[in-house]
């Protein structure tokens, strides 16, 4: 059940309150004959997804008409019946866009149906990579907005999210996502409904994909998974609508470590799969290389090592070329030495230690930024506690706490906790002083 963006930015754009439609709802169908009661918790669960009974969807499209001084359809309030076709003006990509932009509103404003929703599995976690991958492509996506949409305009859109995702990597998601956020209602949505050739629209729809993935990536960051995957979804549409498939295979990258994070281990083999068959020859040595190492752990979870092996061997194949300069910005996170530590974590799992040690070592052997360093430093120390030694453990665990000083985010912090218990676990005198480290780090406010 996805929570109902489009009626919550209505019910904002009109001014009135949870309890103020429950009672106009209820006037509204004693005029019909209907004896309604309806109250403020029946229309906290509409936003939350659930769809009113009978006539009651009508209704709240009356009520909201007389108050906006406009026709107002199902579709606008995001309640137009599964398999009927929408209102012209709520189809298409035109429909995304207020969806999309209803849901950043939401995201802004803290609703909390939008920001404690929970990720979807299944088929609504699968349909839209099917729709990515299939047809019908979008012929044109010109708009006739009154804003003409100029280079300069997109040139900000990229600058934007090349600075917030240098942000995040910095302080992390949670300090991150409420100004990207920001930024998208203020900068972004006014660009999607101005005017634009199919030409501009296309690079505008590309440099927008990147920015919402950078949304969801922090949404990611801060627990908010539900949500991460919304923006991940939107993503995959922008992509689809500029016609870039190696930006669309970057976005199912994200879900593809998301469905890692959650153990949905299956479901990230075939998505990484979905990405390099459709993207073909638009995807990137550096994207290659970190979905195949992803598939690797999968395959690794599923214990299937004959999987694993086969593409750690292709992983390490496309790292090798890897020409820095001829990738665009969105693979930029694809560093020397990351395949190093997911095909760790992929034999880790395994159980082969020695091999792990070996890529760990090597990955905090090669530079990285803060949040990259901190992940490789808790995956070797990890490992050489698995190993036996406690020491060298340690002095991995001391600096991995020290790097982490600052950011503000959840998945660091899962680290943290982590490292933390396999240092008390091994019952070792000299993992005091780093347990009290990560004590300090996981003891600061988010």
């Amino acid at each position: 059940m996805q929570p109902n963006t489009l009626l919550d930015a209505i019910l904002d754009e009109a001014g009135i309150s949870h309890a103020g439609l429950a009672a106009h709802v209820n006037q509204a169908g004693r005029a019909r004959g209907l004896g309604l009661r309806y109250e403020h918790t029946a229309v906290a669960r509409w936003l939350k997804g659930q769809r009113p009974r009978g006539q009651v969807p009508d209704l709240i499209c009356e009520v909201l008409a007389a108050r906006l001084h406009r026709p107002v359809t199902l579709d606008d309030i995001g309640l137009g019946v599964p398999g009927e076709p929408a209102a012209p003006h709520g189809s298409g990509l035109s429909g995304f866009v207020e969806r999309a932009t209803a849901l950043w509103r939401s995201d802004e404003q803290q609703r909390p149906h939008v920001l404690d929703a929970p990720a979807v599995t299944g088929t609504p976690a699968v349909m839209p990579v099917w729709e990515w991958e299939n047809p019908p492509e979008d012929m044109d996506v010109s708009r006739g907005g009154r804003h003409r949409v100029t280079p300069a305009d997109i040139e900000t859109q990229r600058a934007a999210r090349a600075h917030y995702e240098q942000m995040y990597r910095k302080a992390g998601g949670i300090a991150t996502r409420s100004r990207v956020v920001g930024f998208l209602n203020a900068e972004t949505a006014p660009l999607l409904r101005g005017g634009y050739t199919d030409a501009t629209g296309r690079q505008l729809h590309r440099a927008t994909g990147g920015l919402v993935a950078i949304a969801g990536i922090c949404a990611y960051d801060s627990d908010a998974h539900g949500l991460a995957q919304r923006y991940f979804h939107q993503a995959l549409r922008l992509a689809k609508a500029s016609g870039d498939r190696g930006l669309g295979a970057y976005v199912i990258a994200l879900l593809v470590n998301q469905s890692l994070f959650m153990k949905e281990y299956r479901q990230a083999v075939a998505f990484a799969e979905a990405a390099l068959r459709t993207a073909g020859r638009q995807i990137t040595p550096a994207l290659a290389s970190d979905l195949y190492a992803m598939q690797a752990k999968a395959y690794a979870h599923l214990g299937d090592a004959t999987g694993a092996l086969s593409c750690i061997g292709r992983a390490e194949a496309a790292a090798e070329r890897i020409r820095r300069g001829s990738e665009p910005d969105e693979t930029g996170y694809v560093q020397p030495g990351l395949v190093n530590v997911q095909v760790a974590e992929a034999l880790l799992s395994l159980g082969d230690l020695e091999a792990a040690g070996e890529h760990a070592v090597a990955a905090v052997d090669t530079p990285a930024h803060d949040r990259g360093r901190v992940h490789r430093l808790a995956i070797l120390s990890q490992i050489e506690l698995r190993q036996g030694d406690a020491d060298k453990a340690t002095a991995t665990a001391v600096e991995m706490a020290e790097r982490a000083r600052g950011m503000e985010s959840m998945r660091l912090r899962d680290r943290l906790r982590a490292v933390r218990e396999h240092l008390a676990r091994s019952g070792c005198a000299g993992t005091a002083r780093a347990a009290e480290l990560i004590d300090g780090a996981l003891r600061v406010p988010l």
